[in-house]
């Protein structure tokens, strides 16, 4: 007899692992008004009002302990926002909350009381959409300055409008919370919009009590690029494939072109060739490689300095796996490789000569990821600096959305790769890596050990491509060259990036070009727990709280 306890169901969850979409219909009971079918899950529409009880209930009764996404978006007659939500335990059960309000009074109850997470995102609905959220905690403007007028993902902006900016004197955030209280002694700290410990353009707000960090504010925008309206401009089937290159600039371009091409695939109905699929397996892990390399390098500049040993060895190493990445896309950071229905082109001729450059580098990297470990954790001054600092529980880590190596280095066994399976990922044998050590440490330990499990996975493709017979080497199924997916479908897909979940939200309204076009990336969402990693850390531990993140600013502002 097994001694493992039972699976304790849910409610709305059946024996056999599905959801029950009736039984959890009726534990919301009045707050849902309407339901619709979404080609990921069931919607319930709900009513504005009711957005806090609806959430609790869920997380605490039904088991959605994972908002993923909060999605806003403008009709002709109503504003709306989508609350995705999923399940740590189980991804694959998903269900979605569908909040309408009317045109003239764009206004609903805030998810930000029960999920942390929808914080940041109500915020963003609000900033470039226009809805406004009651009872938020602080309902202000993320991604634009606050003197911006007009919301520039609503039908009626005036993108011809001049805006001015001025330059406002900053002050601290603390003064009014401490009003009246003479043994206050806090002060105002910038660091950035131009600093090289906050990896690209973040202002961090930080307000220090002594050396001690009480409160930081990452103020975030300064790299938006309209990329959801760019792509909303695009066709689904020849245009938008090189924006998601630009999010994730840091070598992890075919992670985020598969983000798109899962998404937009299963809402078109397109099929990917087996071995299609296996090329694109092989190719994201040599990107996953290619950023945890950059991560740890960084990482490593981030804390003591070391910019000759470890991050030159990363740079060295990541360099390698470009030339092979180069030598299959053409490219060496915008890859524009994927396309939908499969890849761009085969393996680069002659064959077996780039299967060996690969074997050469996937036989070597194991003992270089040894050498990492006696350079990096085995050393003195970078475990002072990271062991017990920028402690994220793994609660915490949940209420805030995070995933990726962020939420795995909190002991969260969750990667979508085996829970929600895509490309060959379920074919191959490799192990989701974790740590319970919840600080700065048990962060990068994770990404160096996920490199070794990239390192198997390429084998494994490889040992496959090289056996595959020659006659069914098929790279990409037959697409229309037109895709007009049916008027109002709507569709959340996810995959697992190099910095955690990225997924894509899109509706359609029955033309070539989306109608909604929503990218929910892992970055933004890991960066909001910044506030739990340094509260009550001195400074340096904060600028290493936020190293460990491994953020790129320009998948954070989009």
């Amino acid at each position: 007899m097994s001694l493992e306890q039972p699976h304790q169901l849910d409610v709305g969850e059946t024996p056999e692992g599905e959801l029950d979409y009736d039984a959890l219909a009726d534990l919301l009971g009045e707050s849902v008004i309407d339901r619709e079918e979404h080609i990921n899950c069931e919607a319930f529409v709900i009513r504005p009002d009711d957005v806090a009880r609806a959430l609790s209930t869920l997380r605490e009764e039904a088991g959605f302990d994972h908002l993923s996404c909060v999605t806003a978006q403008e009709y002709r007659d109503r504003y709306e926002s989508i609350y995705h939500l999923k399940k740590y335990d189980d991804p694959t059960q998903e269900l979605s909350l569908v909040v309408p309000t009317t045109r003239e009074n764009p206004a609903s109850q805030s998810g930000a009381s029960v999920f942390d997470t929808a914080n940041w995102h109500e915020r963003e609905a609000y900033d470039l959409v226009g809805i406004e959220y009651d009872d938020h905690p602080d309902l202000r403007r993320i991604l634009l300055p606050e003197t911006w007028q007009g919301y520039p993902l609503s039908l009626d902006y005036n993108q011809d409008k001049p805006q001015i900016v001025p330059l406002r004197e900053h002050v601290n955030p603390m003064e009014t919370r401490n009003k009246g209280a003479d043994d206050s002694d806090t002060m105002f700290l910038n660091i950035g919009p131009h600093h090289p410990a906050t990896h690209g353009v973040l202002h961090l707000r930080t307000v220090l009590d002594g050396e001690q960090v009480v409160d930081v504010d990452p103020d975030i925008g300064y790299l938006h690029r309209c990329e959801e309206q760019m792509c909303q401009q695009s066709t689904y089937r020849h245009q938008i494939m090189p924006y998601p290159d630009r999010w994730d600039y840091i070598s992890a371009g075919i992670l985020n072109e598969w983000a798109y091409a899962r998404a937009a695939e299963d809402l078109a109905d397109l099929d990917v060739p087996e071995y299609a699929q296996v090329i694109r397996t092989m190719s994201a892990e040599m990107c996953r490689i290619a950023a945890h390399l950059l991560a740890v390098g960084t990482f490593a500049l981030d804390i003591y300095g070391d910019f000759t040993a470890i991050f030159m060895y990363a740079i060295t190493d990541r360099e390698r796996i470009e030339n092979l990445l180069e030598d299959l896309t053409g490219q060496r950071l915008m890859f524009n490789y994927l396309r939908l229905g499969g890849v761009a082109w085969d393996l680069p001729e002659p064959r077996d000569r780039y299967f060996e450059k690969v074997r050469e580098f996937t036989d070597q990297f194991p003992d270089r990821l040894e050498e990492y470990h006696n350079l990096l954790t085995n050393n003195e001054l970078f475990q002072m600096r990271v062991i017990d600092t920028g402690i994220l529980p793994p609660e915490e880590a949940k209420r805030y959305g995070c995933t990726g190596p962020v939420l795995r280095g909190s002991g969260v066994d969750y990667d979508l790769r085996r829970d929600d399976p895509y490309g060959y990922y379920d074919e191959l044998e490799w192990d989701v890596i974790t740590d319970d050590g919840c600080d700065n440490f048990a962060r990068a330990r994770v990404r160096l050990e996920e490199m070794r499990q990239s390192i198997r996975i390429i084998e494994q493709c490889v040992d496959l491509l090289e056996e595959w017979p020659e006659d069914d080497r098929q790279i990409q199924s037959n697409v229309p060259r037109t895709l007009k997916p049916d008027s109002d479908t709507e569709i959340y897909r996810a995959v697992e990036g190099a910095k955690g979940e990225l997924g894509i939200y899109i509706r359609s309204d029955g033309t070539d070009k989306p109608a909604r076009f929503k990218i929910r990336s892992p970055a933004f969402c890991n960066l909001q727990s910044l506030e739990v990693m340094a509260e009550g850390e001195y400074v340096p531990d904060m600028v290493a709280a936020l190293g460990s993140l491994d953020i790129v600013l320009g998948e954070v502002d989009r």
